[in-house]
């Protein structure tokens, strides 16, 4: 029999010395740089953010509390002071198509130079344009334009009215126009008069009328002409006027802005825009440019690094399509949208432009287009503002559409492991751009190295959330908590999201003692306090177990019957409890049933392992020949999920009872899982079953013998609470660890497993040959009831 010796509390939990933290508090350490182990992480983003090629983005993975988002701010800080800062982008009127706003690079700062300018020139304008039409000289020369088109006008009529007259006919001006009648003795005839004329002169007279009509209608047909000469003289004198006006301010800005090509571009287009608007520019009644004119010539500076240090860093919280890549704002005017190029408005990718932006994986997708916009702007190189109505087509209204902005920007998406392996599987287009992961480690090596590095971190913590300073029993207590965390007695948990927490909550209880600095029993009063505001439902489950609603036996024996383990998650918070595992044999054709498949309780995992359970029974005592069985294994009491494997140990022990009619002690429990071959191996959450059966044993009165079976390859996973150290340290609570079935199976019956000989055969007496055996009486049972031959046997009970 294997004489399993139960682990001692030093290998039950590993104690952090302050013998090995060098100084008294925390307040003498230096603050931490770079995170403790996670010398990857940095060196995949100093690769990340210094190639400049097409598609190396960063997508930072890893798990929600790591602090992903500062060491990614952090670094990227440290990178973009180093780096220039990128140039101002402003949009502009366009004046040839006004639907076509015109984008105009610019050195970091001359955007609001611009702005600046552009906003004296519209003065200019709405002072200047008024003083010209009101001077004396624009009256003055207006006047002479008016007075000689009137003139010209009167000359013409007076020389036709001067023919008429010689040839006896009056040029008579009516309100409708002209008419022209015969005279007599320089008065016009009454027609009575007219009509008693003769004939021929009559005639005469008529044929004269009608010359002088045409002469007339030829006249006032050429008044269009004249007026429109007379309204080209008008604009070339608004012209020469404004040019006069404006002309010195216009030169200056060129002359100022001659090294921006696109700006001087403007200014040309500007002038010919004012040239050829004058007259809407004098506004009525000469009361200067309306201002709907005068909007026109505003600079709207998109994007202004003026004051930027550097490359730029854009958090970007709400990454929906419109925050992205900007959009176009509208008005209310006289019952209408309205937009003009002061409404345009920059996204998180203009103001990121020649930086760095950094959006939460999972925030962009959940917003409509968000995700398909940011790729093509990847993709493309430059910017397009346009509404998701344009692009889903659901508008046919015309609108602004600026010109495309190109954009060169370091895209960090930061989201977990599990997003990052759904985009590559699932999206074509991810890996190509995003071709640089940046893995956060999720544990790091407690180690003499790291120790000092993961008390300056604390310490950094400590500083930035406003709590005392630990000392050196803190920091201690806080590592092994550390380790706890992370599952494990090598490793230290990396997220500090919940260290953070646990700084806060010992910081208030420092307080509630009037103490200047953290000591250990502050932290242990935080952790305790944590886990009692989330233990309602661990209460509950053994308020159930100790009134007999739930049954758990934590004393004597039982047949085919033992107490499993499982863990429960709830939130950040999670507990062990007991479950009991029952299990039947009967002769049948091999079959083992697991009733919580059956039931479609039973997830993929768990039921993989009660068939590796089923093959192990067949391969170990029926190797050769028909396993004539038919079991069920079930969880008692379970009206919800059951998935995992790590029970498959205990359903092994429970099943193989049920064979032989061997009782199991139940004051042990049982977790780990088994291969076809029987080797035991390790599962999670070992240390929080370890205390759940240890709060039902304590529970139900005085520990004894009691205890819990364990995968060897668990043991260094262990961090059990102080409760539980103690009853290991006195050996009143006792945890065995175990490498394969058979050990499990002499501590839980007390009997010798046995091990079979060359023949394949089990010592007598031993659990093993009365398993063998009862299944032989299985399979005779099964050929009688199919009328086969029994075979012969000889003394030891063997097939002859």
């Amino acid at each position: 029999m294997t004489d399993i010796e139960p682990l001692g509390v030093d290998q039950v939990y590993r104690y952090c010395s302050e013998e090995d933290l060098a100084f008294h508090t925390t307040d003498e350490l230096e603050p931490l740089g770079d995170p403790v182990g996670q010398e990857r992480v940095l060196r995949a983003m100093r690769f990340g953010t210094e190639i400049g090629n097409h598609g190396f983005n960063l997508f930072v993975l890893g798990p929600r509390g790591a602090d992903r988002h500062g060491l990614v701010r952090r670094f990227l800080e440290q990178r973009a002071a180093t780096q220039p800062a990128p140039p101002d982008w402003c949009y502009v009127q366009n004046f040839s198509d006004p639907n076509r706003a015109i984008a105009i690079r610019l050195k970091a700062g001359d955007g609001q130079r611009l702005r600046r300018d552009m906003d004296g020139f519209i003065e200019e304008l709405r002072t200047g344009v008024a003083a010209v039409f009101e001077s004396e000289e624009y009256q003055s020369r207006m006047q002479e334009i008016q007075d000689e088109f009137e003139q010209r006008q009167q000359k013409a009529l007076n020389a036709i009215g001067e023919e008429a007259r010689e040839s006896g006919i009056a040029l008579i001006t009516t309100p409708g126009g002209f008419t022209l009648a015969p005279l007599r003795d320089g008065e016009v005839m009454d027609p009575e008069d007219y009509q008693q004329l003769p004939d021929e002169q009559r005639e005469k007279i008529e044929a004269r009328i009608a010359e002088l009509q045409k002469k007339l209608q030829q006249q006032i047909q050429r008044v269009p002409a004249q007026r429109k000469e007379l309204r080209n003289r008008i604009r070339k004198l608004n012209e020469e006027m404004i040019l006069f006006a404006l002309g010195g301010p216009i030169r200056e800005l060129k002359e100022r802005w001659s090294h921006e090509p696109d700006v001087t571009a403007h200014l040309d287009a500007a002038r010919e825009f004012v040239v050829d608007n004058a007259e809407a520019l004098q506004g009525r009644r000469g009361g200067g440019p309306p201002e709907i004119l005068l909007e026109q010539f505003r600079v709207n500076l998109l994007v202004d690094n003026a004051n930027t240090q550097g490359a730029p860093i854009v958090y970007e919280d709400l990454p929906t399509h419109n925050h992205l890549v900007g959009k176009i704002e509208h008005r209310m005017r006289n019952g209408a949208l309205y937009t003009d190029v002061s409404m345009i408005r920059p996204g998180a990718l203009h103001r990121a432009n020649g930086g760095y932006l950094i959006l939460d994986a999972r925030r962009i997708l959940s917003h409509p287009m968000a995700w398909e916009s940011l790729k093509r702007v990847l993709f493309s190189g430059d910017v397009r503002i346009e509404s998701l109505e344009r692009v889903y087509g659901l508008v046919s209204t015309t609108s602004l559409q600026p010109e495309n902005i190109p954009v060169s920007v370091k895209v960090v998406l930061v989201g977990e492991r599990l997003l990052y392996y759904l985009l590559a599987h699932y999206d074509p287009d991810f890996l190509e751009l995003f071709k640089v992961e940046v893995d956060f480690a999720d544990h790091i090596d407690r180690d003499t190295d790291n120790l000092l590095l993961y008390a300056r971190m604390l310490a950094t913590l400590a500083r930035q959330s406003g709590t005392p300073a630990l000392d050196r029993s803190a920091v201690a207590r806080m590592i092994e908590h550390a380790s706890r965390l992370s599952d494990d007695q090598r490793k230290l948990t990396a997220s500090d999201r919940v260290l953070r927490d646990v700084l806060a909550e010992a910081g208030y209880w420092a307080g509630k003692a009037q103490s200047s600095h953290i000591s250990a029993e502050h932290v242990q009063s935080a952790i305790e306090a944590r886990n009692e505001r989330a233990g309602r439902l661990r209460a509950a489950s053994l308020e159930q177990i100790d009134r007999g609603t739930v049954l758990v036996s934590v004393s004597g024996q039982a047949m085919a019957q033992v107490n499993g383990l499982s863990v429960i998650q709830l939130g950040d918070f999670r507990f062990g409890r007991p479950s009991r595992i029952t299990a039947t044999a009967r002769p049948g054709n091999g079959q083992v049933v697991d009733i919580e498949r059956e039931a479609k309780l039973g997830g993929p995992i768990h039921s993989k392992g009660v068939l590796i359970l089923s093959r192990f029974i067949a391969s170990r005592y029926a190797s050769s020949k028909e396993l004539s069985l038919s079991a069920s294994v079930v969880f008692e009491q379970s009206y919800g999920g059951v998935e995992g494997d790590s029970a498959s140990l205990a359903e092994t022990c429970a099943m193989l009872s049920a064979i032989a009619q061997v009782p199991l002690n139940q004051f042990l429990a049982v977790t780990g899982s088994i291969n076809q071959h029987g080797q035991v191996q390790a599962v999670g959450g070992v240390t929080e079953k370890i205390e759940g059966f240890f709060d039902v044993c304590r529970q139900a009165g005085d520990l004894a013998e009691h205890g819990v079976l364990i995968p060897a390859a668990n043991v260094d996973h262990l961090m059990v609470k102080p409760e539980v150290c103690e009853e290991v340290a006195e050996g009143r609570f006792r945890i065995y660890p175990v490498t394969f079935v058979d050990e499990a199976i002499e501590l839980l019956t007390g009997l010798t497993a046995g091990q079979p000989d060359a023949k394949g055969t089990f010592p007598k007496g031993s659990f093993n040959r009365r398993v063998a055996d009862r299944l032989e009486t299985f399979s005779r049972i099964a050929r009688k009831n199919r009328g086969g031959k029994q075979p012969r046997r000889d003394d030891d009970g063997d097939e002859t």
